[in-house]
């Protein structure tokens, strides 16, 4: 079974930045794609960033040249930086890793942005 944990969430402020990471219990290499998802107060969960296997990216609009998702393949981990962030950022941030047969998620990571 695939383990996924995220680390790195918390209370920032308004225009701050974190980073968020997420470490994998087999190889990155073993998945076809990597991505962070959201889910805000009261909203459906949303996908934010992706990564495929190749190494090709995609991000929700409300995110794009604030955010930016990667990879460290010795560590097993994705990151997804976070810049300029904004109180409509607050959400729970999920870790989902989609292989051919089987879809895992981490257990989420608070991001509050608040001044």
């Amino acid at each position: 079974q695939v383990q996924l944990v995220e680390s790195g969430g918390g209370l920032v402020q308004p225009g701050g930045s974190l980073t968020l990471s997420c470490a994998a219990s087999v190889s990155i290499f073993s998945f076809n794609a990597m991505a962070w998802y959201r889910q805000g107060p009261g909203k459906e969960r949303e996908l934010v960033a992706r990564i495929t296997s190749g190494g090709w990216t995609n991000y929700a609009d409300s995110v794009k040249g604030r955010f930016t998702i990667s990879r460290d393949s010795a560590k097993n981990t994705v990151h997804l930086q976070m810049n300029s962030l904004k109180p409509e950022d607050t959400a729970v941030y999920y870790c989902y890793a989609l292989q051919t047969n089987r879809n895992s998620w981490g257990q989420g990571t608070q991001v509050t942005v608040s001044s």
